[in-house]
């Protein structure tokens, strides 16, 4: 089993954040976790990103990756921060390569035949499906699945609770990205742990 897939196969379902405020930061990660929800990816889209991992990798059990990384730079920063996994939106062979180099946990996104066949020559069978619900939903990652049997996803972008439960019932589906697990504003860590734990639920 690859690095990466013990990551995925953690907890079903992947907390995308985008942290604006760094003091939100702990909050989060320390509700999150304790909701049973250890994977937490930081996505690389506000100026508090890389210090949001750096003080996230504090919390007790958490396992804190970078998302949203678009090239090589960008993946030095996440790794100089402590990023213990690296999610990118696509794939580029510059991006895939460095990420192979570097020896860490990849997950590049694809939306088609062409992105994964670019990832297989990397090397690469784990991917983010992504955007999910824009690039088709269930039909057309269930019929990616059926012409590449070997690759497992981690679909992203527009799933929500209600509908989470059907993409985890693919047998190519090992969890799901969401943003639903921390509502925008200021966190209330009671709300984002009852929402972690349903979520962490969703495995079962």
């Amino acid at each position: 089993m690859s690095r990466i897939e013990d990551i995925m196969l953690t907890a079903p379902v992947i907390p995308v954040l985008v942290i604006d405020d760094i003091g939100h930061a702990l909050p989060i990660a320390q509700a999150l976790v304790a909701g049973g929800l250890r994977v937490l990816e930081v996505t690389l889209r506000t100026p508090v990103a890389l210090d949001a991992i750096r003080l996230m990798k504090q919390v007790p059990g958490a396992i804190v990756g970078a998302g949203t990384v678009l090239n090589p730079s960008q993946l030095d920063a996440a790794l100089e921060a402590g990023s213990e996994f690296i999610v990118s939106p696509g794939l580029t062979e510059p991006l895939g390569k460095a990420a192979i180099a570097a020896d860490v946990p990849f997950l590049p996104g694809t939306a088609n035949s062409g992105d994964i066949m670019r990832g297989l020559d990397l090397g690469l069978t784990r991917f983010k499906f992504f955007p999910a619900i824009a690039s088709g939903g269930i039909p057309t990652l269930s019929g990616l699945a059926s012409v590449f049997g070997e690759v497992r996803f981690c679909p992203t972008g527009g799933i929500t609770f209600a509908t989470a439960r059907e993409w985890l019932a693919l047998d190519a589906v090992l969890c799901v990205g969401g943003s639903w697990v921390v509502p925008k504003g200021v966190p209330d860590p009671e709300q984002i742990e009852t929402l972690a734990r349903a979520a962490s639920g969703l495995a079962a």
